[in-house]
């Protein structure tokens, strides 16, 4: 039976069945939802760097990485239907919906490497705050080029190969959220390696906590602290996978032994309320914590038995009502999730 969409002038709240939804984005990626008009509904998840090393700046201005990195449970949604342009709309008026925001480049990129002329009505539910390390705008980027991979049909689809490619011009995040997955990127961030089962199964499905205070902090300026203190800033790439792979071959290491951020030393200097609260709640409650990407948000591991709840309030008291507060679990991998 077809349905019509109906079209509004702001932008909507939600599919009438958000459950079935979230059932089906978890299972294949994306959902269909209305059949008279093409309407998809893509999750776009956030990220948590467990692990991350800069180890040096490359000769182009980007900075080389080795960094594992996981997806959650929750992010944002994008909601994408044919359109005579590309139009954006965002339920969060401090996000731009003009050409600068990742979506709309996203898309652009897309109708450069195909030539398709088609356009897009994009509808992006906000739900991971910007200025945190937690990647929202390069998932709603990939979560753009995988819609239109879609919508554009015979003759413009670009393969898994050809899409990273053109995400990696977009932002060097967006190749992650393509792969769907926990990932070991390299390079400044293009380059991604999946884990091995025995290594995923020791952070998969782990509670985190998330925060982050009222303020964000620029990735421009993150680096360039970085940069500023070479070569001291950087850990050496011997160094870097030497710690990794000690982790991964340990299979008796827990995800926390893993946590290492290069990033965190400028941002906890320029920002102590950050490293202040982080010790705390290892002290308090005796969560192991981290910040995630260039900051500002960070994390907790929580066992799985611990009550939240205090740690929550903890934060609160520390950084007011301004600030983001999420527990979330970290995601399966993707193929995992479809044999359920």
């Amino acid at each position: 039976m077809k349905t019509k969409v109906r079209r509004r002038a702001t932008c909507p709240r939600g599919p009438r069945n958000p459950t079935r939804a979230s059932e089906l984005a978890s299972a294949v990626g994306f959902c269909f939802l209305a059949s008279a008009v093409e309407l998809f509904a893509i999750p776009a998840p956030a990220k948590l760097n467990l692990f991350l090393a800069v180890t040096g700046r490359r000769s182009d201005g980007f900075h080389d990485l080795v960094s594992l990195v996981v997806t959650l449970d929750f992010g944002d949604t994008l909601r994408v239907e044919p359109a005579e342009r590309m139009e954006l709309c965002c339920d969060d008026p401090a996000v731009p919906a003009d050409a600068s925001n990742l979506v709309l480049k996203a898309a652009h990129a897309f109708t450069q490497a195909t030539g398709w002329k088609g356009g897009a009505r994009f509808t992006l539910e906000k739900r991971v705050p910007a200025g945190a390390g937690l990647g929202g705008g390069s998932s709603d980027a990939a979560a753009t080029l995988l819609a239109l991979n879609r919508m554009a049909g015979a003759g413009f689809t670009l393969n898994a190969s050809r899409l990273a490619e053109v995400a990696a011009t977009v932002g060097s995040d967006c190749p992650l959220f393509l792969a769907g997955g926990p990932s070991v990127m390299r390079g400044r961030g293009e380059r991604l390696e999946s884990l091995p089962p025995r290594a995923v199964a020791r952070f998969a499905g782990r509670r985190v906590l998330v925060f982050k205070p009222g303020f964000g902090i620029a990735t421009p300026w993150a680096y360039g602290r970085l940069a500023a203190g070479a070569p001291a800033s950087y850990l050496p790439a011997a160094e870097a996978e030497a710690r990794l792979r000690a982790w991964m071959q340990d299979d008796h290491a827990p995800a926390e032994r893993l946590l290492f951020n290069s990033m965190e030393p400028p941002a906890f200097r320029k920002f102590p309320a950050l490293p202040l609260l982080l010790e705390e709640l290892r002290v308090e409650f005796g969560f192991a914590a981290g910040m995630s990407g260039s900051g500002s948000a960070c994390f907790a591991l929580l066992p799985e038995g611990a009550d939240s709840a205090p740690a929550m309030a903890r934060v609160r008291r520390a950084w007011g009502a301004s600030a983001f507060l999420r527990e979330a679990r970290i995601s399966a991998p993707r193929e995992n999730q479809n044999r359920h």
